[in-house]
């Protein structure tokens, strides 16, 4: 076998190696070899590259060698490693899949481009470029730190999406034609409106911190959100996509798979319900649902609102699903309908609530307990909600019941503090007066049911339920469906109560921790 030739380095090396074995006195170490001469190696790139690769290979170490003769240390030069060491070292220095990809890149602009990347292919470019355009526009307006011109802006810009002529002149730059079309035109619209907004006022209420529009942008075009919602503020998406390194709380993984296998079952459930219950074609028919007695038209007026609910926490779940995914703590599901009995916990979209509460009615309405700011605040969030949803008759209607329902509350607590009043609760013992809220909780619940009917169904088949529940079936009919729901409230309150206390117990744990 031919073995190839050394490297001149080598070959010298070896060589006066030999003879200083030789020649050299017993016990004595044998001198260093020189340094090869530098017009030996000009062939060789590996070795005048020195300096590429990982590790540090262009660092030359001295370490301390026990002198034989006198007991000092000396100083000599370590070999720098083979190529296979170099290849080993090289492979243990790199962090696997998207480890190393995150250590070099920002997630987030992997996110924001992959979404982008998905609104092009879908929407076409000429979509994409008409929401940049709103992004540049609050962005600039941003700049100049006004949040009401921010908020004015970015309610123009809602209502460009809105109303006619501009929604149809902005809609035709949709690329091409498809079933969902309408829908995820409409999505994406409102959706990036709303988190400009957010990211205009944000960045009025801390201009230490110089937000910059690669920060929108990458906010806006996160794919889970962008469509279907939920929408984070921007200051919660910012804080918790920046983080470089994010860890998962111990058995956080299993809750997702729990999440997603729960939302896959109610899935199948609500295909179910949807065809062979008929809860959504009934009510389209009046003289058919005339002809049901009492108790099955209320049981089918809170159906439907069960379903819708159901809708919305599927939706969302599913979404939440993928973006906890993403190391992500999005909105939670909208609570359900069966433990409302407050108009003040009443939505079925927790994000948009979130952001209406945080900019407009917490804004406007303080501590939300004097009736004339409180009037101010509700009636400016539902004009705003009224916009998001589309201005209609039916939209108008819903939107002044449900105003008024939330200040009627307010109005009865207002009346409940009144000296008199005030006493008689107050010589009420616990019990008595935890009996005497659920049944308030009671009616409220209905009306809650009612008034959101009107936009769920129809205005007609809203008359046709009151009527039978208050008029034609009163008093049985009343009674019977109001101590049922007296029962319902009872059990929700207990429930609450009992969860306060653990979280109680839960948080003087810690503290003595």
């Amino acid at each position: 076998m031919i073995l190839p030739a050394a490297p001149c380095g080598q070959q010298l090396c070896s060589a006066r190696l030999g003879s200083t074995l030789l020649s050299s006195a017993p016990g004595r170490p044998p001198p260093p070899c020189p340094p090869p001469p530098s017009s030996c190696c000009h062939h060789s790139p590996l070795i005048a590259l020195r300096g590429w690769g990982p590790q540090g290979w262009t660092h030359l170490t001295v370490a301390p060698e026990p002198s034989w003769s006198d007991g000092r240390t000396v100083g000599r030069r370590t070999p720098e490693p083979r190529d296979g060491a170099h290849r080993k070292a090289f492979r243990e220095s790199v962090r696997p899949g998207w480890e190393y990809i995150g250590r070099k890149m920002l997630r987030s602009w992997m996110y924001a481009v992959y979404g982008a990347l998905a609104v092009l292919g879908t929407m076409g470019p000429w979509y994409l470029l008409l929401l940049f355009g709103h992004c540049v526009s609050l962005y600039v307006a941003s700049l100049l730190g006004q949040p009401w011109l921010c908020l004015g802006l970015g309610l123009v810009s809602l209502a460009s999406f809105k109303l006619d002529p501009l929604i149809s002149w902005q809609s035709g730059f949709v690329t091409g034609t498809f079933d969902l079309q309408e829908v995820l035109f409409h999505g994406g619209s409102g959706f990036t409106v709303l988190r400009c907004t957010s990211f205009a006022l944000e960045s009025c209420a801390h201009p230490d911190r110089r937000y910059s529009l690669a920060d929108l942008l990458k906010y806006n075009f996160y794919l889970p959100f962008f469509f279907f919602g939920p929408i984070m503020t921007f200051d919660r998406f910012h804080a918790q996509m920046s983080q470089v390194e994010p860890v998962r709380q111990e058995g956080e993984l299993w809750r997702i798979r729990a999440q997603a296998g729960l939302s896959v079952v109610t899935i199948i459930a609500v295909d179910i319900f949807f065809h062979f219950f008929y809860i959504l074609t009934i009510p389209s028919d009046l003289k058919f649902a005339n002809r049901l007695p009492d108790s099955a038209l209320a049981g089918l007026a809170y159906s439907n609102l069960v379903y819708d609910w159901v809708k919305a926490a599927v939706l969302f779940g599913v979404v939440n699903t993928v973006a906890r995914l993403d190391h992500l703590d999005p909105p939670q599901p909208p609570k359900c309908i069966t433990a409302l009995y407050v108009f003040a916990e009443t939505h079925f979209d927790r994000g948009i609530n979130d952001w209406l509460c945080k900019y407009v009615y917490d804004h406007i309405g303080g501590e939300h307990s004097e009736v004339i700011p409180e009037l101010g605040a509700t009636v400016a969030t539902f004009a705003i909600t009224t916009l998001w949803l589309g201005p209609c008759d039916i939209v108008y209607l819903w939107s002044f019941l449900n105003c008024f329902g939330l200040n009627f509350e307010l109005w009865v607590q207002k009346l409940a503090e009144w000296g008199p009043l005030a006493q008689i609760e107050a010589s009420l013992s616990e019990q008595m007066s935890r009996r005497v809220r659920a049944l308030f909780g009671a009616m409220n619940f209905w009306a809650i049911i009612m008034y959101n009917l009107v936009s769920l169904n129809s205005l007609e088949f809203t008359e046709l339920v009151a009527r039978r529940l208050l008029l034609t079936g009163f008093p049985q009919t009343t009674l019977a469906v109001l101590f049922v729901t007296y029962c319902g409230v009872q059990l929700v309150k207990e429930r609450e109560r009992t969860m306060a206390l653990e979280e109680d117990q839960k948080q003087d744990k810690e503290k003595l921790e």
